[in-house]
């Protein structure tokens, strides 16, 4: 059986005024940018060699996270900022304008950059965001937000994570939770887990989108949604989304990280997105 084909990848960094960007890029042809928060540039690794067959494909380490190193650790991150990250990188790479597909907090960050700097992508795809003002029981889920965090800074890690996936609405069983977050993390995800808990959770379930500029605005903008996320809290508020964008939602395989679990069909689908 042959091997599988390596494909190249070019590292590199950006200095931004406030810090470093991480950065990744792999194949040639239109550009396709993959972004997510607080997940970092490893996460779209499959998928993006599989799009790199025809794409230019860049992926990154969102601020504060892993590579992508600040001057303030402590300085918050918001969806605004990422998305002056992002429309620096594009513009680093002089190959745009692109296809931006944004996942989760990133999915925060894509509307960002279409709303502020419209000439940097001619589509975005705002996959699941975690929108909570969007939501008629919005006051109810930032209290409980504001109590995970809570737990979190007072050490309680694992009950910070029980209340993260009961306010997502995402059921996992014990022993899963267990072995995911029950044993003390390596030092890099412990900081970059901090760093999400404490200085981009809240900024990004809080950005109001401007719904009539994205509507209006230059830029294709699409409300991704996984096919297994019925249910779950980013269903809703990327219903609601999609619904006060006046489009249907554009379903994806998978659930919440489809593109990490099923790259080989999210990439299908994603390839049929791009050339609508």
């Amino acid at each position: 059986m042959s091997s599988p084909t390596t494909i190249p990848v070019t590292t590199a960094t950006l200095a931004v005024p406030d810090g470093t960007l991480h950065f990744e890029v792999r194949g040639q042809g239109p550009l396709v940018a993959l972004v997510a928060a607080p997940m970092d540039a490893r996460a779209f690794a499959p998928l993006a060699d599989l799009l790199a067959a025809d794409h230019t494909v860049l992926t990154t380490d969102p601020r504060g996270i892993r590579r992508s190193r600040l001057h303030d650790p402590e300085q918050d991150s918001t969806p605004e900022l990422r998305a002056d990250d992002l429309a620096r990188l594009l513009a680093h790479l002089d190959a745009g304008p692109a296809t931006v597909l944004g996942s989760s907090g990133g999915a925060v960050t894509v509307l960002a950059l279409a709303h502020a700097h419209p000439q940097a992508a001619h589509t975005v795809i705002a996959h699941e965001p975690p929108l909570l003002l969007l939501l008629d029981d919005r006051d109810e889920l930032l209290a409980r937000e504001d109590d995970m965090v809570a737990t979190y800074l007072r050490g309680d890690r694992l009950g910070a994570w029980r209340k993260f996936l009961a306010n997502a609405n995402i059921a996992m069983p014990e022993e899963m939770i267990q072995g995911m977050f029950g044993r003390e993390p390596d030092p890099q995800d412990a900081a970059d887990e901090r760093y999400q808990y404490v200085h981009t959770l809240r900024g990004t379930t809080r950005y109001q989108p401007d719904v009539a500029a994205l509507r209006d605005g230059a830029t294709r903008v699409l409300v991704g949604l996984g096919e297994e996320s019925a249910g779950e809290l980013c269903d809703r508020s990327s219903r609601a989304l999609a619904a006060a964008l006046g489009v249907p939602p554009t379903m994806f395989p998978g659930g919440h990280i489809g593109f990490a679990d099923d790259p080989a069909g999210f990439a299908v689908r994603l390839r049929e997105v791009i050339a609508g």
